[in-house]
């Protein structure tokens, strides 16, 4: 009687997100759009994050000023849902991927997260006040970077969405009278 030994299998691994870029129109060389795609992908984790942060507090709001920001909070998260489309939509057309399931935005932003039980007016509103100018500063940085590689139509593109994100930072602090 011959027994037969078995060789382990490998476990099954997913498979390895792809480094190299997609073929692009811009004129960037391939170093500069992989940097500048990667810097608004880490930007699009931000946002995306902050976004549904702008929802928990949008759906959970409670106070006095319930009303106002319930309204407030919900015309946040739209403004991102758009600029994160935006940024998603350029760092692809520089050759990158846009990152932005669950899993990944959680395990990269770099926004804090709204501290568990948050739910009071004004205090909410602080807090996303807070969280908006963290966003900005990776976006700042995202733009830094595109200036730095020669990317006008990424420099361009992340003063308007800077600008609107600023507007509602503003939003945030003139509701707390600062």
């Amino acid at each position: 009687m011959t027994t037969t030994t078995r060789t382990p299998t490998a476990t099954p691994q997913p498979p390895r997100p792809r480094r190299d870029l997609f073929r692009s129109p811009s004129a960037l060389a391939e170093p500069d759009r992989r940097r500048v795609a990667d810097a608004l992908v880490a930007a699009l984790a931000d946002g995306l994050d902050l976004q549904t942060q702008a929802k928990v507090a949008h759906w959970n709001v409670k106070g006095p000023g319930f009303a106002p920001l319930h309204a407030l909070f919900e015309e946040l998260a739209t403004a991102l849902a758009r600029h994160s489309d935006d940024l998603a939509e350029r760092a692809v057309t520089l050759g990158g991927r846009a990152a932005g399931t669950a899993r990944e935005v959680a395990a990269t932003s770099r926004v804090p997260e709204l501290p568990a039980g948050a739910v009071r007016d004004l205090e909410l509103v602080g807090l996303l006040a807070d969280r908006v100018e963290a966003y900005l500063g990776s976006l700042r940085a995202a733009q830094a970077l595109a200036d730095e590689h020669g990317d006008p139509e990424t420099v361009d593109l992340l003063t308007g969405v800077i600008a609107g994100v600023e507007k509602h930072g503003w939003f945030l602090r003139a509701t707390l009278g600062e």
